[in-house]
Formats: structure tokens, sequence, C-alpha cells
């Protein structure tokens, strides 16, 4: 689905490397989680994805397409992004107008939109609001105006920078779940995200950028045991995999809150029949 191949990328001639010789290749249905500290490149890769910064060496094609002369126009029917900051993307004065607007630039009926501007709104709680001015609302609430509006689109890819910024914990597993059906559906998804909990509770693979190069690229379950590299890419592991680290076979492959869960409640029941059977 994505090929880079060589990609190096400088704001002008004179400027320091901020990407640098980056290989990748993401298949469809990956789901990639791309993280590092603030700085590392991740968003200046992102935009790189959609045509809207260009390489200055190297090569990036998505689904055969060349970034570098294709327009951002034609990119945007194959990848949906969501930028970091939901105020760099929407610009119309109503919630609906805001959907609505890609669905006109790429063809869709009168019906279809409707359709679609209806399901997506209900998926992400916007329903009561479709006719009110998004900057009225809060920064969480513009996030999921801005994921609407890329949602809506059903393009392949869905690029998400900070996907959950603003949200509470509720609202973060709300938008979470909706991207893994998603995915499960056959979207290829990369996102880059700073909580570790998310990486590790949804992506099947992460990157990790450390100065404009990868560091490590595999399973999330194994990059995120990989201590020294998180530790140089200035990254915590999520608090399960700490304990997993820490406690070693006791906590053995322990990753989310489910899977610490059912690992204490399985090292529990044999205690409890224990004092039960001494009773």
């Amino acid at each position: 689905m994505i090929h880079i191949e060589g990609l190096s990328y400088r704001y002008d001639k004179k400027a320091p490397l901020i990407l640098d010789s980056i290989d990748l290749h993401i298949k469809k249905g990956d789901f990639v989680a791309l993280i590092g500290q603030n700085g590392a490149g991740k968003t200046t890769l992102l935009k790189q994805l959609n045509g809207l910064l260009k390489p200055s060496s190297g090569r990036v094609t998505v689904n055969g397409l060349d970034t570098a002369v294709t327009k951002t126009s034609k990119l945007a029917r194959h990848i949906g992004y969501l930028f970091q900051n939901p105020d760099h993307q929407i610009f119309c004065n109503t919630i609906h107008e805001e959907i609505k607007f890609g669905l006109v630039n790429i063809g869709c009926s009168p019906s279809e939109i409707n359709e679609r501007i209806e399901r997506i709104a209900s998926q992400l709680g916007l329903t009561d609001k479709l006719n009110k001015n998004p900057f009225t609302l809060s920064r969480g609430e513009r996030q999921r105006v801005a994921l609407a509006s890329v949602l809506a689109l059903e393009t392949e890819v869905l690029v998400l920078d900070e996907p959950t910024t603003g949200q509470d914990y509720k609202e973060c597993i709300e938008i979470m779940d909706i991207v893994k059906d998603l995915h499960s559906k056959g979207k290829t998804i990369i996102m880059v995200s700073h909580d570790m909990e998310v990486v590790a509770d949804y992506a099947q693979r992460a990157i990790i950028l450390y100065q404009g190069s990868v560091l490590e690229d595999g399973p999330v379950r194994e990059v995120l045991l990989k201590e020294h590299s998180l530790r140089l890419a200035g990254l915590e592991p999520p608090q399960t995999v700490q304990l997993s680290l820490r406690f070693g076979s006791l906590f053995n492959s322990v990753f989310t809150i489910d899977e610490l869960y059912e690992r204490v409640i399985g090292l529990a029941a044999p205690q409890a029949s224990s004092k039960g059977e001494q009773s």
C-alpha cells in the first residue's frame, strides 16, 4: 500500500535534515503506531504520505501513486488525514458543512452525502451538534469534527496524528474502538500517538522514530519491550509493560489492562482454592 524508499527531507537546502534516509513498507490492512519524542519527525513523515510535503530525496508511493508528482486532491481519495491540531483542518461555519465539503469534492450524490453525514455524526456523538459552528466547541469536540470529515471520505488508508487529543478516557476509548472497527474491515491505519497505553491496546506494529531515522520497527509487543531504544527515544512503555518487565515470568507477555486483570485473577484463584481446602 505504501512504499518509502530512501526518504530524506529538509525545509530548505541549508536546513538540517528532518527525515534521514527512511525506508518503510506498509501493507494493506496494517495498523501502525508511529512513536517518538517531539521533534523526531513523525508529523513530517505523515505529511509526506498525502503530498503536503514532497521528498527532498527518495521516493514515496501510495497505492502506486508517486506523491512527488501526484496532486494532493488525488491522493486524498486514497488517504484520509487527521491533523494533530483540528483548527488547522476545520474551516466551515457548521459541522454539517464541514463533513459535507469533502464528500462534494469527491462527487458523492446528495443522498449518499446525507447518509454518510448521519452515520458518521452518530458514530462520533455529533448528531445534535450538526448545525453548530465548530469553533464554539471544545478542543476535544473539534477533534471529533475533524475526524468525522476524514472518516466520511471512506478512504483506504487513515493517517491519524494524535487522534485522541483533548479527549477524556471514555471518549478516547470510543474513538479508538471506531478506529479498531475500521481496521477490522480492512482499513490501513497509520497513527501517531504519545499514549503508550493506546499503542499497546490497538496497534499491531510500532515504529520508533529518533532524530529523523527509524530506530525500531516491528510487532508492537516486541518494540515496547526494547527498553534501551524506548529510553533513547524519550519514551516510557505502558505501566502494564513495565510491570511485565519488572516481575518477569509472573507477568510475562502482559500488555493490556484486560490481560493484567486476567493474569491477576488467574494467580489469585489457586490461592483462594487452597485456602478453601484448608478451611
